[in-house]
């Protein structure tokens, strides 16, 4: 190193601190060249970004609603499979299709369970015979006249 030599003018001081500036800004310009281009780059990294944000809430949104009716549209054919499975099981224990809504569980077995205390109200009862045919007669022949006399006739008195 040099010796130290007295500062002993403001031009002398001006011109060693201008020296060490010069130095510094060397020093910094090595460092911080492109300074610049890392600022342009920067902003243009956060706008991308803002954009692909702003994407991300869209895509997240269109994503919730599709969710939604996804869930609607399989709530709806649970509710179609359920109708169907009450239909089948009413018709199979000789229910009436109206009854078939009013039959509760929530499975398969459990609707069938109810259908077979439902159906156990409904015996089937024997048709009765009814007791004078209502249909006319329809034979032609020279006898048919006096026939239907006879079925005129009554037991009663005059």
């Amino acid at each position: 190193m040099s010796e130290f030599k007295i500062i002993e003018t403001q031009e002398d001081l001006d011109r060693i601190i201008n020296a060490r500036l010069a130095r510094q800004k060397e020093t910094l310009e090595k460092q911080f060249g492109d300074y610049d281009q890392i600022k342009t780059r920067n902003a243009e990294l956060e706008n991308e970004v803002t954009s692909l944000k702003t994407a991300m809430e869209e895509t997240s949104a269109a994503s919730k609603t599709h969710e939604q009716l996804v869930a609607d549209l399989e709530s709806k054919i649970a509710g179609y499979e359920k109708a169907s499975i009450r239909q089948r099981v009413a018709l199979q224990n000789g229910l009436p299709i109206e009854f078939a809504d009013r039959l509760a569980g929530e499975d398969e077995e459990s609707i069938k369970a109810d259908a077979e205390r439902l159906s156990s109200f409904f015996k089937p009862s024997q048709p009765v015979a009814p007791l004078k045919s209502v249909e006319p007669n329809v034979q032609e022949d020279e006898d048919a006249d006096l026939r239907k006399m006879l079925q005129n006739l009554t037991n009663r008195g005059e």
